[in-house]
């Protein structure tokens, strides 16, 4: 059975401030973001708002009640919006399966299988960035992108054309995925190891994804306040798993290569609040001492969004990437199999 240690929930209990132990009533504890942490993400220059500031307004015109939409409590953009409806999701979500019954979960779990050492062995086999494969039906952006949309066979696909890892969409309400569809992937015999692609906003999540098969989950730096990451990268190392943190600009990687245990960062060159995509953010992400200091630490870069021809796979690996992360460019392919060797230019396939 996996307990948080002493050590660790004792760093916590100093920074009162920053996350709270949440005790339940089966004895357990998990970490989770304290009520500050919208006041401290706004300190650390994070623009995506966890969760609505105010309530809604209600007004009253003789016996009629409406109500009325304010800055506070109206989502700015879609990916506010998604965290909005995933805070209340995963509220409920817990309601119905407690930690408790998430811990008893954990001893049936499948074996952890090792992530990061899967990236390394494809880009040493093939000498081009190592394929994180997405497992996608839909998008906000894009709508659907596979009407036949199976999530078993797409993946046996990926592995056949030589994918290192697999990602796998979660999120139900906007990306048509399910944590159903992770497990069927991880059951079907699929021996990649699998990324749960979530929205990640609560620790509970993380106990959830591995019951599911998870070996690693997203965080993204743009909505997390750095205690988070730390914190919930050290939940993942007591669980086995590995965290890849997401991060789009030059403040999010200064914050991000300021956390110890980081072991992958992946760049999104899709801008999150127009979502305009720009390759070129990789580029300028991975110039000068930025760059250096991934090096020295022996971190993975993966390029997310955008990548469509083996010119875009080339540019980001010039650019000093060593994995890459493609849901729509293969998915939406008749064969993802022939997809993947579209993409890259050429069979990386064992």
């Amino acid at each position: 059975m996996i307990s948080i240690p002493a050590n660790l929930m004792e760093n916590k209990l100093h920074k009162p401030s920053l996350c709270l132990i949440r005790a339940h009533q089966d004895g357990s504890s998990i970490l989770s973001p304290s009520s500050d942490s919208d006041e401290l993400a706004a300190s650390k220059d994070i623009k995506i708002r966890r969760r609505p500031l105010t309530g809604p307004a209600l007004h009253y015109v003789g016996p009629f009640q409406f109500r009325s939409q304010n800055e506070g409590n109206t989502p700015r953009n879609i990916l506010e919006e998604i965290l909005w409806n995933k805070d209340v999701e995963i509220a409920q979500l817990r309601e119905r399966k407690p930690l408790s019954m998430l811990r008893k979960a954990l001893d049936n779990a499948p074996p952890v299988r090792d992530f990061v050492g899967s990236l390394k062995a494809s880009y040493l086999r093939t000498g081009m960035p190592a394929l994180i494969a997405e497992v996608k039906k839909a998008s906000p952006s894009r709508g659907v992108l596979r009407e036949d949309f199976d999530p078993v066979q797409i993946a046996q696909a990926y592995e056949k054309g030589g994918a290192s890892c697999i990602s796998v969409l979660t999120d139900e309400k906007y990306f048509q995925g399910s944590f159903d569809n992770l497990e069927a992937v991880r059951s079907a015999g699929v021996k990649c190891p699998l990324l749960c692609k979530e929205f990640i906003v609560d620790a509970w999540q993380i106990y959830y994804a591995r019951t599911k098969g998870a070996d690693a989950i997203l965080l993204i730096a743009a909505v997390l306040p750095d205690s988070d990451i730390q914190y919930m990268t050290k939940i993942c190392k007591i669980l086995g798993m590995v965290t890849l943190v997401e991060v789009h600009n030059k403040i999010e990687m200064d914050r991000v290569l300021g956390i110890d245990g980081i072991q992958l960062i992946g760049i999104n060159n899709r801008d999150l609040e127009t979502f305009e995509l720009d390759i070129s953010n990789t580029k300028k992400l991975l110039e000068g001492e930025r760059g250096q200091a991934i090096r020295d630490r022996d971190i993975i870069v993966v390029g997310e969004s955008g990548l469509f021809t083996p010119h875009d796979i080339a540019y980001v690996q010039e650019a000093g990437v060593k994995a890459v992360l493609v849901g729509e460019s293969i998915v939406k392919q008749t064969d993802p199999t022939i997809g993947i060797t579209g993409l890259f230019g050429k069979d990386i396939s064992l």
